[in-house]
């Protein structure tokens, strides 16, 4: 995934929107602020008379608790966080949130395929804010940064991407200077040498997935990838990329992406996303899957896990020729949405080839970013991130690890996608002998229940 650099624009009507400016998936370290801002509130709003700036200015400086407190006790979504995670912000949010509170019960009935989705933690959910850190998982659960062993060592004899040795791609400077909107269409013969690394990344992806399993830690993954890919005489994309130290990311529970494999063994309820990605023939084959550890997974992850697959798929399945890459967040945070979950802003989908990533940006949530349109041959991953309360992450001091700031957990897929004519057709694809995951056996009836629902709206809806 690619990481932003600057906070999504608004929303807000009438407000001019600024095409986001993006830097490399693993670049680390949290997202840039603007400069001169106060924490957590715009800029914008406390200077727009010289009045307000003053009452601002002596409401921050003489009286933050009383303000916040206050905003508590009467129950105003006051979040002075800068913005994101999907909590409401200023006034009358709360009573906005309560009218539209049975239209999203319905569309997550009818994604559920007809069954309303359990509330377990909808008072968490509602009540979290930066201020308080309301934890949605029990802070003793969190995941703790292990010891990271040296980087793996690749042969000369194995063909090495322009980053390797020096840790950054030459492509950079070319990839910041792109319109948003200028997409590389592959040739047949790029399409052809895609597939082959597409394949290879699967083939590891799967033989590390196997080994998962408590009590293995994410170093030894990352030892089997890292030995797997070399038998098939591709380098780990991951390693040294912007200086990345392992040549696989392991990301557990509450971490988003950009987990460093390390010495902490995993246990038995954890849930971890492996991302795989290889260097083949100048060309780059990237995707990634979640992986339940041992058999006492809790339903609230279970169910996190198949609604991110099931949005993903769909966000997938949206894809046609001549659409923005911009519909694509739509059709992932309105499936997401009416369950409680967030689509992370602060990471994104992206274009694939001889480049590790360039355009297009793919947006996991909803927007009108000037990302261009599909076209055939262009090639692209699509991975949202999905979290089960706030998407707003803490960097860890290694500057790659994002993890939720309320301890919920996470999850996420990824394809490398092909655009034909037909529609998105996966170069990573599941091979015949994947193994077949607990959420895909139940895709099929999920997707059934959802069209039933889905008629049954239809017929009762009011001409």
């Amino acid at each position: 995934c690619r990481r932003l650099t600057t906070a999504p624009p608004s929303r807000r009507r009438g407000r001019r929107r600024v095409p986001t400016r993006l830097g490399p998936t693993m670049s680390g370290g949290p997202a840039q602020k603007r400069r001169g801002a106060v924490k957590g509130v715009s800029r914008r709003s406390v200077s727009t008379c010289l009045l307000c700036h003053v009452a601002a200015m002596l409401v921050l400086n003489c009286c933050p608790r009383g303000l916040s407190s206050w905003g508590r006790s009467s129950g105003a979504a006051l979040a002075f966080d800068g913005g994101g995670g999907g909590a409401a912000k200023g006034f009358g949010a709360s009573s906005r949130a309560a009218s539209s509170s049975s239209s999203r019960k319905k569309k997550a009935a009818s994604a559920l395929g007809g069954r309303r989705p359990p509330s377990k933690l909808a008072k968490a959910r509602k009540s979290s804010s930066f201020a308080s850190r309301t934890l949605l998982r029990p802070a003793e659960d969190r995941r703790v940064a292990g010891a990271v062993g040296p980087r793996r060592k690749v042969p000369s004899s194995i063909a090495r991407p322009d980053y390797a040795l020096t840790g950054t791609p030459a492509s950079s400077l070319v990839d910041s200077l792109r319109p948003p909107w200028m997409i590389e269409t592959k040739t047949a013969a790029d399409v052809d040498k895609m597939r082959v690394a597409g394949r290879l990344a699967r083939e590891v992806l799967d033989l590390t997935g196997r080994a998962v399993a408590p009590g293995m830690t994410t170093d030894a993954l990352d030892a089997i990838a890292h030995a797997a890919i070399l038998e098939r005489g591709a380098y780990p994309s991951p390693l040294n990329y912007h200086g990345y130290p392992k040549s696989i990311c392991t990301s557990v529970n509450e971490i988003i992406c950009h987990g460093i494999p390390d010495d902490v063994p995993l246990a038995e309820g954890d849930i971890v996303n492996l991302d795989v990605t290889v260097y083949y023939d100048g060309f780059h084959g990237d995707c990634s899957e979640m992986f339940f550890v041992g058999d006492d997974v809790d339903e609230e992850s279970q169910r996190l896990v198949a609604v991110t697959y099931d949005a993903w798929r769909a966000a997938i399945d949206s894809c046609a020729v001549g659409k923005p890459f911009a519909e694509i967040g739509a059709v992932i945070e309105d499936f997401v949405t009416p369950f409680g979950y967030a689509s992370v802003k602060q990471f994104c989908g992206h274009g694939i080839g001889r480049t590790f990533h360039t355009a297009p940006n793919v947006l996991h949530y909803r927007n009108a970013e000037p990302n261009g349109v599909m076209a055939e041959g262009q090639v692209f991953t699509i991975e949202p991130m999905i979290c089960e309360g706030t998407q707003d992450a803490d960097m860890w001091d290694d500057n790659w690890t994002a993890a939720t700031k309320d301890l919920g957990r996470s999850a996420q897929f990824e394809h490398t996608l092909l655009m034909t004519a037909d529609g998105a057709v996966p170069l990573t694809a599941k091979l015949d002998d994947s193994p077949v995951q607990p959420w895909e056996k139940q895709y099929e009836h999920r997707q059934q229940r959802r069209d039933a629902a889905q008629r049954h709206n239809n017929v009762a809806a009011p001409r």
